[in-house]
């Protein structure tokens, strides 16, 4: 199984989310943020976070690119529980037994986006606010075809 983690090809995310992820972190669309927002909202870092922002599931801050990679099963899991806490302390969800099933959802819809795609792809999502509510978009970045072997160099250690 594939899921996204937050990447940085600069520090630009520091200056443009209020809350800025983790390099490395597991990220979501974390869309569902946004589901009661309009216009008025769109205002500053949160516009930022809104039209173009993952959400990081560790630190819960925003982050601009995002690359596939495998995950293993207990990571989902720890993942999944993760979210459902955080459902219930931002939310206000009853219960974590109750958010997780909405919490599985989320990351099973990151994973399904990332599943057709090679590791490595970097992705950017593209938000908008319409009459129907939000709507997403993403782009596909495919890792360039050259081997690690054109840039690394090859050598031995004196000893």
């Amino acid at each position: 199984m594939h899921l996204a983690r937050a990447i940085h090809f600069d520090e630009s995310d520091r200056n443009v989310f209020h809350s800025p992820a983790r390099t490395g972190e597991w990220a979501i669309s974390g869309g569902f943020e946004f589901s009661n927002w309009t216009e008025a909202d769109l205002t500053g870092k949160a516009r930022q976070a809104f039209a173009n922002g993952w959400l990081g599931v560790e630190t819960f801050g925003r982050v601009t690119f995002v690359a596939v990679t495998r995950i293993e099963p207990e990571e989902v899991e720890a993942l999944t529980q993760r979210l459902a806490a955080h459902f219930v302390e931002v939310y206000g969800a009853p219960s974590p037994d109750a958010a997780r099933p909405v919490a599985a959802e989320e990351i099973a819809q990151m994973a399904e986006l990332c599943a057709d795609h090679a590791p490595n792809t970097v992705l950017t999502v593209l938000r908008e606010l319409t009459g129907a509510g939000v709507r997403e978009q993403y782009r596909f970045i495919e890792p360039s075809e050259a081997g690690l072997d054109q840039f690394a160099i090859h050598g031995e250690v004196e000893g």
